[in-house]
């Protein structure tokens, strides 16, 4: 069962990088989208370096005109080791969605940002 844990302050969420909070014993990255809230394990799945920690950003979509559109700014996360690309929302990595970094449920209540673990 889930129980959900005080993570931060809206207002320590900056926009475009994720806040990092101690959830437990998890470091958790606490990310801003237009959409709300969302959390992030601060572990990425390929090689354990703290993929929150990352830039966040877009990615490029390839199109059939041998041209490559950048779309979705802000929605992703990259991993600093090596560029993997994950979905800030999801957790999938991008290039093969049976990978993902482990996400967690948020709620916010007032200015409180909650992550359930």
């Amino acid at each position: 069962m889930r129980e959900k844990h005080f993570a931060c302050k809206t207002f320590e969420v900056p926009l475009g990088a994720a806040k990092i909070a101690r959830v437990k014993s998890l470091t958790v990255g606490v990310f801003k989208l237009p959409d709300g809230y969302y959390a992030m394990l601060n572990v990425c799945p390929h090689k354990g370096a703290a993929v929150c920690e990352g830039p966040v950003c877009g990615t490029t979509r390839q199109t059939d005109d041998r041209e490559f559109v950048y779309e979705r700014a802000g929605e992703i996360v990259r991993c600093a080791w090596h560029g993997w690309e994950f979905d800030i929302r999801t957790g999938e990595f991008l290039v093969d969605k049976k990978i993902r970094a482990r996400t967690f449920a948020v709620s916010v209540e007032g200015d409180n940002v909650f992550v359930h673990v």
